[in-house]
């Protein structure tokens, strides 16, 4: 037998898992933000007045949890819950877009570094007049989408798996 063959199967196994993961995390990410999608829908075709930015932003993370927790009861993947480091990504990237943002009337004015975060994401005190006052959308919401996936598909996981 040549040890050599045996290195090469090896590596095409390792390959052939990595690209098998890759895959399996960003359907797993996919799917949280289909979740968040469907939930955004809904309430677009529902159109309710007056919903509170923060009933919103627990649903958006409660209704992935669910999904998160359903998939992985049935898939037992465990790349699923790292799902979260993409939220906390794509929240960054947005954090940093806003702070490279001009102020000016109407758009946060001489609003420091923190304000402009808060004031974009949260609405608190009152919206920063950045991005269309679309933060919690662009922002806030897809972020708690994947966080909340990413804990729902680890307590998806079987007790089994997580000894592993």
């Amino acid at each position: 037998m040549n040890p050599l063959l045996g290195s090469d199967e090896e590596e095409e196994s390792s390959s052939s898992r990595i690209t098998r993961q890759a895959f399996s995390y960003v359907g797993h990410t996919l799917l949280a933000l289909i979740a968040w999608m469907g939930l955004m829908a809904i309430g677009y075709i529902l159109n309710p007045r007056g919903v509170p930015q923060m009933a919103i932003l627990a649903v958006s993370f409660f209704v992935p949890l669910l999904v998160g927790l359903v998939i992985n009861r049935i898939l037992q993947n465990d790349l699923a819950p790292a799902v979260w480091i993409m939220g906390m990504i794509w929240i960054l990237i947005v954090a940093l877009w806003i702070l490279d943002m001009p102020t000016g009337p109407n758009a946060c004015l001489e609003c420091g570094a923190t304000e402009k975060i808060v004031r974009t994401f949260f609405s608190i005190p009152q919206p920063s007049g950045l991005i269309d006052n679309d933060g919690p959308f662009l922002g806030t919401w897809p972020a708690a989408a994947l966080f909340g996936y990413g804990i729902g598909a680890k307590f998806g996981l079987s007790k089994k798996k997580i000894e592993d």
